[in-house]
């Protein structure tokens, strides 16, 4: 039982929460909830489980807060389900932690999907030890960490050394959304969080070089206004 994943619900609105319990439990996983923000940190400091659906509108501390107040010690998987849809709220809460977000209303697929994305994500770091994997394939694509090489279909696709970074840490966070602001930082480096255009225009590079058609992308996805998204399987 214990090799069941643990989900923590953390909802305050009654029906919806009690929508997505069932949801969950129908697919097989065990799952705690809580209608707070308190109540939920409580929770996941005594169950310590997998992954985190979490709404932001809470009524006793915003959940950007709860995000934080993870983020000091856990690096679960957390989902941000809200009905906050503005570009500024997303970005504020992936950039303190939130893995992914979806916006109410939603579909229950999606969401599976998504939970089955963080779930898989997470025991890769786990069976990793906390290491990245030397060699890994996503759909047609090769990564080969040690010999910095990325290949498509067996040939070697030349990126330049910026290309090459920003593709490997978009691939090794796959299946998570990834802001401008890393990115930038991440890349770039410090004071750089502004340059989105540096970013599109690498973005489009990259798309001409793996996406078999650039205009319908398999591996690089666009979360308008967020970031971008590495595909997590194929």
């Amino acid at each position: 039982m214990n090799n069941v994943p643990l989900i923590l619900l953390v909802e305050d609105d009654e029906p919806i929460r009690r929508f997505i319990r069932t949801s969950l439990k129908n697919s097989g996983y065990r799952v705690i909830e809580s209608n707070s923000g308190e109540g939920a940190l409580a929770l996941a400091a005594s169950h310590v489980p997998d992954l985190m659906i979490l709404d932001l509108g809470l009524p006793d501390i915003d959940g950007v807060k709860v995000i934080e107040g993870l983020r000091d010690w856990s690096s679960m998987h957390i989902i941000i389900v809200s009905a906050r849809g503005k570009e500024k709220s997303k970005v504020e809460a992936l950039d303190t932690g939130a893995d992914d977000y979806i916006t109410k209303p939603f579909s229950m697929d999606e969401l599976s999907a998504r939970v089955r994305a963080g779930l898989r994500r997470m025991s890769q770091l786990g069976s990793a030890g906390g290491s990245k994997c030397k060699i890994f394939n996503v759909g047609e694509l090769s990564f080969d960490l040690d010999r910095r090489r990325v290949l498509k279909k067996g040939a070697e696709i030349h990126l330049t050394p910026r290309e090459y970074r920003l593709l490997i840490l978009m691939a090794q966070n796959s299946g998570k959304v990834l802001t401008h602001r890393f990115l930038l930082r991440e890349i770039w480096g410090p004071g750089s969080e502004n340059e989105t255009q540096y970013l599109r225009v690498f973005m489009a590079n990259l798309r001409r070089k793996i996406e078999s058609d650039p205009a319908q992308p398999m591996y690089i996805f666009t979360e308008i206004g967020v970031g971008y998204r590495f595909v997590d399987e194929l």
